[in-house]
């Protein structure tokens, strides 16, 4: 097994092998140090040129270029004159396992280089330790807020993302061809979230591909994004889905905190703050009394009973100034605006909210119908009968009340990091005009 560079101090006078990228070459008159890297760190190679036995080694390494790949066998030592942690591999033998033409650009200095260039190059732009960081944050996240929900009994599931019916909306939908029919990609485990609960699991959540039809270009949107989403049973109301989410956030970012705190706070220059309970909770109307007053901003008419993205912007102002807090719920959103299979109370208002932090709306969530005749109401209601006819079948066989949430992951790892842009944040955009590499 590899021994990475946050393990060699484990391993102190040993003869190892280790295996990295050549990071650079310093050719000294009477030593040439060699830098070595990985996902975890760099780590010195030391050859001293006065003696015979390294006179392969040093042919091999003048030739070399930075970010080839070497595998070398060698000795663990400690040099406190080493400032890569006090230690460095003296070397017995070199293999280079992959040779690197020479560069597109210097990943270590991204100042000036086109993001479409990046882009298509994603590979090489990972080496920058700030973009290697990205995914190892939004990795720590998922698996803390993953522990959290394994430690309060909820059961993983994998839905499939090929579906018979234009599902949710009915629109931004992607259209593919499924042999002699045409077959949808899902828009979310909504509906399979749901089914699960009718099938008697109490709690459940996936982590998966969510699919987008949208023809959008902002810096928050893209056509296929990685969902976390999460649906449980026997609520009493949408209180406790908002509930969950407190603790969910909370989870992740206390893990995230402590394992990479400190690196995010150097590179990103952004504080990862662990929020407090209660977030606080606003009415729409309300909040748009005080964006009113504050900061003299009217809803435009098309958005009335929703926000815009300017809205989330003054919302995370006024969340600040009036509580001191990033993240902030809003509740009481008119039900024309949400989908058909959210619970609507006896007056009609919707049981639902939306999260924002730090700007941006990162959650909807609600208390979702289960009441069969309600359903088939509220979706004939949108022009969506035949469409969800597989769907409301989950409920006439009886169905817990339930309620639950969906989280785009990269969007949170965005805001997390202060990025500008989910281009910054994916693993692999994929937008518009974006479908490769």
């Amino acid at each position: 097994m590899k021994i990475n560079v946050n393990e060699l101090s484990n391993h102190l006078n040993e003869e190892i092998i280790f295996s990295g990228f050549v990071d650079a070459v310093r050719d000294k008159k009477w030593v040439m140090f060699v830098i070595l890297r990985d996902a975890t760190g760099k780590v010195q190679l030391t050859i001293e040129k006065s003696e015979e036995a390294n006179k392969t080694l040093l042919d091999i390494m003048s030739e070399v270029t930075v970010d080839s790949t070497v595998r070398v066998v060698g000795k663990v030592v400690s040099n406190e004159a080493v400032k890569l942690g006090g230690l460095e591999i003296i070397p017995s033998k070199i293999e280079v396992t992959s040779e690197a033409l020479p560069l597109p650009f210097d990943y270590n200095n991204l100042d000036g280089v086109n993001i479409d260039t990046r882009m298509d190059f994603k590979w090489l732009d990972m080496r920058n330790r700030r973009n290697t960081l990205i995914r190892q944050v939004e990795s720590c996240l998922t698996e803390g807020m993953r522990s959290f929900l394994y430690e309060n009994h909820f059961t993983e599931i994998h839905s499939p993302k090929l579906i018979g019916t234009a599902s949710e909306s009915g629109s931004d939908v992607f259209e593919v061809k499924y042999f002699d029919r045409e077959a949808y990609l899902a828009q979310s485990p909504q509906f399979y979230k749901q089914m699960a609960l009718a099938g008697g699991l109490d709690r459940v959540f996936e982590v998966g591909p969510v699919f987008r039809a949208e023809k959008s270009n902002t810096n928050r949107h893209a056509t296929e994004f990685t969902g976390f989403d999460l649906e449980f049973a026997y609520i009493d109301s949408y209180e406790d889905v908002m509930d969950l989410e407190e603790d969910l956030l909370i989870a992740g970012l206390k893990v995230v905190k402590e394992r990479y705190g400190d690196e995010i706070l150097e590179i990103f220059g952004k504080e990862v703050i662990i929020p407090t309970k209660p977030f606080p909770r606003i009415k729409l109307k309300d909040l748009y009394q005080q964006l009113h007053d504050r900061y003299q901003f009217e809803i435009p008419k098309e958005d009335i009973g929703d926000m815009n993205a300017e809205a989330e912007k003054l919302t995370y102002k006024f969340a600040m100034e009036e509580y001191n807090s990033e993240f902030i719920f809003i509740v009481d959103y008119a039900a024309t605006k949400r989908p058909f299979y959210h619970m609507r109370d006896s007056e009609g208002k919707l049981q639902g909210y939306d999260l924002i932090w730090r700007g941006t709306e990162i959650t909807s969530g609600a208390q979702r119908e289960h009441r069969y005749e309600e359903l088939v109401k509220n979706a004939n209601e949108k022009g969506l009968g035949k469409d969800v006819e597989f769907y409301l079948q989950f409920f006439q066989y009886g169905c817990p009340p339930h309620g639950g949430f969906g989280i785009g992951l990269d969007r949170l790892t965005m805001l997390l990091l202060g990025l500008p842009s989910l281009k910054e944040t994916q693993f692999l955009f994929r937008g518009p005009n974006r479908l490769t590499p």
